[in-house]
């Protein structure tokens, strides 16, 4: 059984990682081009100062971009997840959501750069925006 956009969100919906870090996956695009989710904070999810907690901020955006890419990259290509980074701007408060497009210029660059057999390393960014799309 393939998996399909709409079966990764209902997996996701209960993968207890995300479940009990109060992330939800909004939306995945048909053809995994894009991705929405988002992260409410609740009592459980806070840090010490009431804020999002670090980990979960990372987590909601963690598996988006390789799975995205691999979707859509198709078959003979490895795609893993290598290294990762964020950088704290202001406090999360209230609901933050990231929003992910994987476009098709970037596909058909990885797929050409990847062509003789290279390891290839691209850097993908997501900002974490509030409700009033502050970062």
């Amino acid at each position: 059984m393939a998996m399909t956009p709409r079966r990764l969100r209902r997996v996701l919906r209960w993968w207890p990682p995300f479940v009990f870090s109060g992330i939800r996956v909004l939306e995945i695009a048909d053809d995994w081009s894009s991705a929405r989710i988002e992260l409410r904070r609740r009592w459980y999810t806070a840090n010490y100062v009431g804020t999002h907690f670090g980990g979960s901020l990372f987590a909601m955006t963690d598996p988006f971009w390789m799975i995205m890419t691999l979707e859509r990259i198709g078959p003979g290509y490895l795609v893993w997840d290598q290294a990762a980074e964020i950088r704290f701007i202001k406090p999360g408060r209230g609901t933050v959501a990231a929003e992910f497009r994987l476009d098709d210029a970037t596909v058909e660059r990885l797929r050409a750069d990847a062509a003789g057999g290279e390891k290839v390393l691209h850097w993908f960014t997501v900002d974490v925006t509030d409700a009033a799309g502050d970062v």
